[in-house]
């Protein structure tokens, strides 16, 4: 299976376009710090994510709006808002399945999906951005599993494609992860053979494979029926108690509540508040926040 396979399985429906030039953000957080006032001596770590002044467009509609985030890194961040606030497609846009007009992503401190140019930002080749998107793990709403392959197939996959694991190397690592997410019995299954929860549960071992900086979870119990959200969440639950870095867009309120270390409200491709569960949940300062909560809770 070639690395472009299985990038297709990853990301759907994407489609790369040619080279383009985009403007820098007007302003670049800063990387480093001293210590001399301090005495202090341990390293600063970079964010595990920034998107800087972020803004794109769908034709004339105003998707994303000059957004501003920080995920620290073993920090689980909750997105919440309506319907077409720009949940999802900020999480596209963090893994570079979509280039923002405006603005950019940072990992760890190095670019997403672009390099400078001088003043310029411009896109980087396809193969070096492939390369990156193995650091960021995506599970989608709907699972994209390879439908040929068995379950054990479809997670050793990548590292396969990628060249970091040999065949022997990424199967004994997929049925460790298929262990880890109460599947090991289904290794040989087909994804047709599997229930809902059992599909998403895969994707997210297949996500965990190329053991990724960050896992972007795209409202991963939309598609499911009521009485298998737990046992998905119970597996998200576990990620985030290993201090993995998470983005988890939801409606799951509850989860959001138990779960997250950071919550961000979103509406009209902006973020409005942010802040503790705690805060954002039970005391919002938004209007918006304090509305949208109400038809929820």
């Amino acid at each position: 299976m070639t690395a472009k396979a299985t990038e297709t399985a990853q990301t759907a429906e994407t489609a790369q376009t040619p080279e383009t030039a985009q403007t820098a953000s007007a302003a670049e957080t800063a990387r480093t710090a001293s210590a001399a006032e301090t005495g202090a001596t341990h390293e600063i770590r970079p964010a595990a994510v920034e998107v800087h002044d972020v803004h794109k467009w769908y034709g004339t509609h105003h998707v994303l709006d000059g957004v501003e985030l920080t995920v620290r890194p073993g920090e689980v961040t909750v997105i919440l808002g309506p319907s077409g606030s720009g949940k999802s497609t900020l999480l596209r846009v963090i893994n570079h399945l979509e280039k923002p007009e405006i603005g950019h992503v940072s990992l760890n401190g190095e670019l997403i999906g672009v390099r400078r140019h001088g003043e310029r930002l411009k896109e980087l080749s396809e193969r070096v951005i492939l390369a990156q998107r193995g650091r960021i793990g995506f599970v989608f709403q709907n699972f994209n599993l390879f439908p040929h392959l068995t379950v054990l197939d479809n997670v050793a996959a990548a590292p396969v494609a990628t060249g970091r694991l040999t065949k022997p190397e990424a199967q004994k690592l997929a049925r460790d992860l298929l262990a880890r997410v109460g599947l090991a019995d289904k290794a040989a299954a087909y994804p047709r053979q599997l229930s809902g929860g059992q599909q998403q549960r895969v994707a997210i071992a297949r996500a965990l494979a190329l053991r990724p900086g960050v896992i972007l979870f795209d409202e991963p119990t939309s598609a499911l029926d009521p009485e298998l959200v737990g046992e998905v969440l119970a597996v998200i639950k576990d990620l985030a108690g290993s201090g993995t870095t998470l983005v988890i867009v939801t409606h799951e309120i509850g989860f959001a509540r138990e779960i997250a270390d950071r919550v961000v409200f979103m509406d009209e491709g902006r973020i409005v508040e942010q802040g503790p569960p705690a805060q954002v949940l039970d005391h919002p300062d938004n209007e918006r926040t304090r509305d949208f909560l109400s038809k929820v809770l």
